[in-house]
């Protein structure tokens, strides 16, 4: 039974059109509740602008996801056009209902950092809460290792290192919604290619729905993901990352369950730049400060639009190197 490829084409652009047609509403719904990032210290802009960013990618996905539901579950004539997705979504029910509930409460404790300013221990102790429970949906890692504790400890470390790779690169206008974006498009991308087709519609939507945002974020931002959309997309990334089986033990090299690190090299390695000049300069690794790589490249005579345009190029070709290992 062949999937129906065309399906992948509505699966990018319709989060992407849904997330950019509800940005007008979602500013003026977070500027009436006062969920506005204000002027400060290390930041660029003199007047507050909404977090709207996150809450329109969620709708974009859920109204994605609702919908597709709807239409496969639909009496239609052509059943073998949908059974594929029909099959797809029933083997992978709790999987589905984990990441749905995962990249929610993520947004969730995002929005209450944005409000409230969470102490770093407690928005620590929310992510792990959060990737405990996606574990135990079924979404693990196993790295060749059949040991149940193993795979805990692993699966969850990576949910957490990615979504604070992507948080920490929320500091220029498109930084963060661009990297996403690219990196959730190389995840669907191969994940069609090797036939997971579930997998890369939703890597697909997700691409799809950041790149709906992208315009009110770049180059002048009237509109901010927040922490509540770094962390939702840092998490989406993260996921990712886990469930194309990217080794099939057939024809694949072994090196091929590398490929999420190479498609997120750009976040993991700003994490690893900045954590370590943290702890060199005796500084707690969870403080902000400028020392990105997006930060370094302005103070070396680059524009911000160009500095983030050039981590994008560097992110897509990135991104394009797993494809070698297929």
């Amino acid at each position: 039974m062949n999937f129906p490829f065309n399906v992948y084409i509505p699966a990018f652009f319709v989060p992407a059109i849904v997330a950019w047609a509800s940005m007008p509403f979602l500013q003026r719904f977070c500027t009436r509740i006062g969920l506005l990032d204000k002027p400060g210290e290390r930041k660029i802009h003199i007047a507050p602008v909404p977090l709207a960013g996150g809450w329109a990618v969620f709708l974009g996905l859920a109204v994605t996801l609702v919908g597709g539901l709807v239409f496969i579950w639909l009496p239609v004539s052509d059943q073998g056009y949908i059974e594929p997705l029909r099959y797809g979504f029933t083997q992978r029910a709790w999987e589905l209902a984990g990441i749905i509930g995962g990249a929610f409460g993520m947004l969730i404790l995002g929005w209450i950092d944005d409000m409230f300013a969470l102490k770093p221990a407690v928005k620590f102790v929310g992510q792990w809460i959060i990737a405990s429970l996606v574990v135990l949906a079924g979404i693990r890692i196993t790295l060749f290792v059949p040991d149940i504790v193993f795979s805990y400890v692993i699966t969850v470390s990576w949910i957490l290192t990615i979504t604070n790779a992507v948080n920490f690169m929320d500091n220029m206008n498109g930084l963060c919604a661009g990297v996403g974006c690219i990196g959730a498009f190389w995840f669907g991308l191969w994940s069609a290619l090797c036939g997971h087709y579930l997998v890369a519609s939703m890597a697909l939507s997700v691409s799809g729905a950041l790149l709906g945002f992208l315009p009110y974020n770049f180059p002048r931002a009237v509109a901010f993901m927040g922490d509540a959309g770094s962390h939702m997309t840092g998490f989406l990334l993260a996921i990712l990352g886990i469930l194309p089986h990217f080794y099939s033990g057939a024809d694949t090299s072994r090196l091929a369950v590398i490929s999420p690190l190479v498609i997120l090299a750009v976040p993991l390695f700003d994490l690893v730049w900045v954590v370590l000049i943290r702890i060199r300069n005796h500084k707690p690794f969870y403080i902000g400060d400028t020392n990105h790589i997006s930060h370094r490249l302005v103070r070396s005579g680059m524009s911000q639009s160009a500095a983030v345009m050039l981590i994008w190029l560097i992110a897509a070709i990135a991104g394009a190197l797993p494809l070698l290992f297929l």
